[in-house]
């Protein structure tokens, strides 16, 4: 039998129900949520991510602001613009577009910000809170937190599960790993120094590939009843798009996320999320 095929917007319309009733309890506060986005650079990729959030924000009835900036902004031009975003008591959220332009210091840019503000939970305080098992007082990275709300919604348990997550990047894999192990998941973390790693994967419940390499989990480390989160995005060399996950793993597993449609389609209603987090942990609702 195929597999469940795990859709990022199927998981975010209630999702998204969910946010309008919590934003219009806000407002009956006298708080008008808003985020605003900092993008550096001519990145056409993080441009189409920033309108993306916008799309997203304004039928929610979220305040959106994005702010442009040159290639050549400098780094003290940046955190210059936060330490002003930090300040001013009508914005709630914070989030900078990645990457920055080289030359630009990125850990000072991050870590200028407001821990309340940091939306895409990048800031150490906001790590910290993570790793410590402290989420109510965090703001969790969007894409672990997407991996996690898409393995939710198979109604496959994750407390007592064997996990695997392929990667131990800053972005996914540790946030990840921590989220994981907060639910009472047994975790391994595979990463190039990793032996064996298809053994490692054939004795997993459930399966995470972060690596950034198209097709790498081949589908014969790959058993039943297995749930596989594909969070790579890969291009090829025709233009399409491919995960870190073989594509012939739908005809093996229980569960699969797409991609395209899977985790990426889920982390933007995640932000918003986080943004009303926000607003919980400044005191405001």
């Amino acid at each position: 039998m195929p597999a469940k095929l795990v859709k990022g917007l199927e998981v975010a319309k209630p999702l998204r129900e969910e946010l309008k009733k919590r934003v219009e309890a806000i407002k009956a506060k006298g708080v008008n949520p808003k985020l605003a986005v900092v993008l550096a650079g001519s990145n056409e990729a993080s441009k189409v991510y920033a309108q993306s959030k916008e799309k997203v924000a304004s039928p929610l009835g979220i305040e959106f602001e994005l702010h442009i900036k040159p290639d050549n902004v400098t780094t003290d031009e940046l955190t210059a613009l936060i330490d002003k975003l930090n300040a001013d008591p009508k914005v709630h959220g914070i989030l900078v577009e990645l990457p920055l332009p080289k030359g630009i210091a990125k850990e000072q840019v991050m870590n200028r910000l407001n821990p309340k503000k940091d939306i895409d939970g990048v800031h150490p305080f906001n790590r910290g809170y993570l790793l410590g098992g402290q989420e109510d007082l965090a703001l969790v990275p969007a894409t672990p937190k997407s991996c996690l709300r898409l393995i939710e919604s198979t109604g496959v348990p994750i407390e007592g599960a064997n996990v695997t997550v392929l990667g131990r990047g800053d972005t996914v894999g540790r946030p990840l790993t921590s989220l994981l192990i907060n639910r009472g998941a047994t975790v391994t973390v595979c990463h190039s120094k990793t032996k064996n790693i298809d053994a490692v994967i054939k004795k997993s419940d459930i399966v995470v590939a972060a690596i950034g390499r198209a097709g790498f989990v081949k589908a014969d480390w790959l058993t039943a009843n297995q749930v596989i989160i594909d969070v790579g995005i890969n291009q090829l060399p025709d233009g399409s798009i491919t995960g870190d996950v073989d594509p012939k793993a739908q005809e093996i597993v229980a569960f699969v996320s797409p991609v395209p449609g899977g985790v990426g389609s889920l982390t933007t209603s995640i932000i918003m999320d986080n943004l009303l987090d926000a607003v919980r942990l400044q005191g405001l609702a």
